[in-house]
């Protein structure tokens, strides 16, 4: 793959990692307040769940593309 296309394939992967922490910590929050108000938490715990699957996922997509990237600069 050309080297600007992973580039800018990277820093996509990067912004979508950034965006999934914040999501996580806000999740994690909701979930730590219903719980704490004696709410039922089960829809948002479904969530963050899912949040954390997500995050893995992007996490092993950015983990790819540096690794394709480094690949690219020094065959």
């Amino acid at each position: 793959m050309d080297r600007n296309i992973l580039v800018r394939h990277l820093t996509q992967a990067e912004d979508h990692v950034a965006k999934g922490k914040r999501h996580l910590q806000q999740q994690r929050g909701i979930v730590a307040k219903l719980n704490g108000e004696g709410e039922g938490s089960t829809r948002a715990q479904r969530l963050l769940n899912l949040f954390e699957e997500m995050q893995a996922l992007h996490v092993a997509d950015r983990e790819r593309l540096k690794k394709a990237l480094a690949e690219a600069i020094n065959p």
